[in-house]
């Protein structure tokens, strides 16, 4: 075996080590945290080893090119030694990572992300903390001790006798070419394969249980992929916890007086359908069916993209920072949403999106939400109608879903979200110019969706579970395409349709002016079905008195009370404006209203300060 040989044999060696002692570190997290996981599975190891595999490839690029890099220099004896040691080091740092979470586990209830080591007073928390944890647990720094020295004497060494090798012009050629094939295989192992996307955190759901997705993890992945992530997202303590409570608290109690009304859900998100689009005869059967329905004329996203609208809609949670929750090192919080409160009634739950599986983290998040089903492109039947780019046309699968809704077991809970009205805005070719494109490049699918959803709907009404429905609509966040001035504002860029349709009750008709938010809909159906639950929900009831909406974009929160607008950023108000008299907010009120700003600022603050510790301390369950 000639030297070069000898050198990828052992950064393989190396590697597979690496891969030894983190599957040991992740059954010794099971075993001493038992109790907090489901049975350990055959599956989770597998893929826990996808993670690890990914992990190990991230640290160790560097040692790739440290052992394969042509030249007879790295046989050197001086150079072996410095590769061993700063292996060893950077390597033994990262398997640290993995001890310590077998314990602080037990406190946070996910893996450690960079953010969390990184974060503002942690230094000071960890002078604090350490030490007591060795004290209490001193027998995982004692097996971690073990662990140090096997992992020193079992990393292996290049044979001895390994002698220079004269090098001629073909060897470096060869060498090279090997090396960058080495390279290249050893970053698509820490993408995790050839799929459209990276591993991510939050795909560590699709290998176990909720409950044991820590367990495929591993804490050097969970860092690494939120090296770059700046979650901005700190513990804010404007006031104490009595004092928080008494002016905000997201925990809500609903103790209906009638029985519970077991009608069957289904929420259809509807892509880039903002305000800006509605009404100006792109949408003629959504203007129809608002005059049919409990309209809410002051309806907001809490979200600028899709995968803001999902968490909002289905679990009342609002996107608050830089990050979309679904995307978020918070990602795998225990939640206690719609899918997991109406499937206690009873309710078989599904949830549908015609792009491809995988696609917007949403298939990973049905999962964390508590569906019992997703049906993505891979799961559609029916003509072919794959877009050619995004996914299934929405005419076709809008059929498919009133098919699977006619097969589910009623009552049943179901969310569609739509794709075509998403760039790059295809619509079939026999639609082309049937549809008015409108003066904006979006209107034309816009349009399309809109057809596609009056079509769904005459399939609908045949079928018996139409009438013991509750329909509810609304768009995930606006095109930001509209061409009035209104619709670029900070109040028209939210602006969206959201309506509530029951065809069995004649009751539930009209235009409400209450400031009604995506977060709403989650206790407002809730409450409209005399669920008696609760819930931990940022948002309110449509019957509840409150008249609030928050959003986040850019550094700045946005809150809206009553005919007022107020931003806020840097912790303090930048803005204040009677956004009904005001529409384009030219007016800044804060000096005039400064008695408002300190009653709005209270109300804020409160509810940042609740927001980022229920989801930093994984308490979004009451």
């Amino acid at each position: 075996m000639n030297n070069y040989k000898k050198s990828i044999v052992l950064f393989l060696k190396r590697f597979l080590l690496l891969v030894l002692i983190y599957q040991f570190s992740r059954l010794l997290f099971y075993f001493i945290n038992k109790n907090l996981f489901d049975p350990l599975t055959f599956k989770t190891l597998v893929g826990g080893l996808l993670f690890d595999f990914a992990a190990i490839s991230y640290v160790n690029i560097i040692f790739a090119i440290a052992h394969l890099i042509p030249g007879n220099f790295k046989y050197k004896n001086n150079y072996q030694v410095i590769l061993k040691i700063t292996f060893y080091s950077i390597n033994l740092i990262f398997i640290a990572t993995n001890f310590i979470d077998i314990i602080y586990y037990r406190f946070t209830g996910r893996r450690s992300t960079f953010n969390m080591i990184t974060a503002k007073g942690m230094e000071h928390e960890a002078i604090g903390l350490i030490p007591s944890f060795l004290k209490e647990f001193w027998y995982i720094g004692i097996i971690f001790l073990i662990i140090s020295v096997l992992f020193w004497k079992l990393v292996p060494d290049l044979e001895k006798n390994s002698m220079p090798q004269y090098l001629i012009k073909r060897d470096y050629l060869v060498k090279s070419f090997f090396l960058i094939l080495s390279l290249i295989t050893l970053l698509i192992i820490a993408r995790g394969g050839f799929q459209k996307k990276p591993i991510k955190i939050v795909d560590g759901i699709n290998y176990g249980a909720l409950t044991n997705t820590s367990l495929v993890l591993n804490t050097p992945f969970t860092i690494l992929k939120t090296i770059t992530k700046k979650e901005d997202i700190d513990e804010v303590n404007y006031y104490n916890s009595k004092e928080l409570k008494s002016i905000y608290d997201p925990c809500i109690l609903l103790q209906p007086e009638k029985p519970a009304v077991k009608k069957n859900v289904v929420i259809l998100i509807l892509e880039s359908f903002g305000n800006e689009n509605i009404g100006h005869g792109q949408t003629p059967f959504l203007d129809s069916l608002i005059t049919k329905s409990y309209y809410f004329k002051n309806g907001f996203a809490n979200g600028k993209v899709s995968i803001d609208a999902v968490p909002s809609i289905l679990s009342s949670i609002p996107s608050l920072m830089n990050n979309s929750f679904i995307s978020s090192s918070y990602s795998l919080n225990k939640i206690n949403g719609l899918p997991q409160i109406l499937k206690k009634e009873g309710y078989n739950t599904s949830f549908f999106h015609g792009a491809f599986n995988g696609s917007q983290n949403f298939e990973q998040y049905a999962k964390v939400a508590g569906f019992d089903n997703y049906f993505g492109k891979d799961q559609y039947t029916g003509k072919n109608a794959f877009d050619g780019k995004w996914g299934i046309f929405d005419e076709e699968f809008l059929k498919f879903y009133a098919s699977k809704l006619s097969s589910f077991k009623q009552p049943f809970f179901s969310s569609l979200f739509t794709i075509s009205s998403h760039n790059p805005y295809i619509i079939p070719e026999k639609y082309k110019g049937k549809f008015p494109k409108g003066t904006t490049v979006i209107q034309e699918s816009i349009a399309y969706t809109d057809f596609a959803l009056r079509e769904f709907f005459k399939t609908a009404k045949k079928e018996d579970w139409y009438s013991s429905t509750l329909f509810v609509i609304s768009a995930d966040h606006t095109s930001s395409g509209g061409d009035r001035d209104i619709d670029q504002t900070n109040i028209g860029k939210f602006r969206i349709p959201i309506l509530f349709f029951d065809p069995s009750n004649p009751e539930l008709i009209g235009s409400s002016e209450k400031n009604f938010q995506q977060i709403d809909i989650m206790p407002s159906i809730l409450d409209y079905l005399n669920i008696k639950t609760k819930m931990v929900s940022f948002g309110k009831s449509y019957k509840a008195p409150e008249n609030f909406v928050v959003y986040y974009l850019q550094g700045t929160y946005h809150y809206i009370q009553d005919d007022y607008y107020l931003a806020f950023a840097n912790n303090k108000t930048i803005g204040l404006y009677n956004w009904k008299k005001d529409i384009l907010l030219k007016n800044n009120l804060i000096q005039q209203e400064k008695s408002r700003v300190t009653e709005y600022e209270k109300f804020l603050k409160a509810y940042i300060q609740s927001f980022n510790e229920r989801i930093i301390n994984n308490k979004l369950t009451p």
